[in-house]
């Protein structure tokens, strides 16, 4: 290792001093640094495997950061300030125990990425519906049960729900403006629990189901199914 874990943090720290770019990953850390000197300059932080249980506040501070990358550690629950982190464009949460995100972050304007799979998430995440940016959202692996009313207004492209526990899908999906890819294989869906309305009146044209409580050939006959099957193929022929 050469250097103490320490000495290469504080080196990293003065390099991002002039990059905009702090990369601690694979260190070892059980705290965030302080950033304190970085509030304005920071763009990039990369603290993905480490030992971390909590972000400290100040990390709200960052007024500047536009990407967050805090994969791989035990954190349990986000800073209540982080809706102020206006300019952040992508923000990733792998494998963590998140249960919830903080309302704030429906002040998240120009956030395009959201990844928070394998975790600990049991209600979808109402707060991150309203934002005008959003193209993906990952909340696979996790303990959601159901997609709640109220999410027409999800502006994202691609919604991954796999590998969660989710029973019923609100037909209120079938109203989001840009969804083309809805993912909800490995669930608990019945044939009951996908609205018609996904398939015979929505965007979706790509839309995967495997691993739920019925049978492909059964899903085939549903009604609606075939209007999907007419966006599916539209858009496979755009592609070849």
């Amino acid at each position: 290792m050469g250097q103490t874990s320490s000495s290469g943090v504080k080196a990293h720290m003065e390099v991002a001093q002039k990059t905009g770019a702090l990369v601690l990953s694979n260190r070892k850390l059980t705290e965030v640094p302080d950033l304190a000197v970085m509030t304005k300059v920071l763009r990039t932080l990369d603290l993905s495997i480490n030992k971390l249980s909590a972000l400290p506040p100040s990390v709200c501070d960052l007024s500047n950061l536009k990407h967050l990358n805090i994969n791989n550690n035990r954190i349990s629950s986000l800073p209540e300030g982080m809706g102020q982190l206006s300019k952040l464009e992508s923000l990733s949460l792998v494998t963590n125990l998140l249960t919830t995100l903080p309302p704030s972050m429906s002040n998240l304007k120009h956030l395009k990425s959201v990844i928070i799979s394998d975790n600990k998430m049991t209600e979808f995440p109402v707060m991150l519906c309203g934002l005008p940016q959003l193209d993906v959202l990952d909340l696979s692996g996790n303990q959601i049960t159901h997609v709640p009313d109220g999410v027409e207004e999800l502006q994202a492209v691609e919604l991954n729900l796999n590998m969660n526990q989710i029973s019923s899908v609100s037909p209120s999906v079938a109203s989001c403006p840009r969804l083309k890819t809805l993912r909800l294989e490995e669930n608990c869906l019945g044939l009951s629990g996908v609205p018609q309305e996904l398939l015979s009146d929505s965007q979706v044209s790509l839309l995967c189901v495997d691993g739920n409580l019925f049978k492909m050939k059964e899903f085939e006959e549903v009604e609606g199914y075939s209007e999907y099957m007419e966006r599916y193929t539209a858009v496979k022929k755009k592609m070849f």
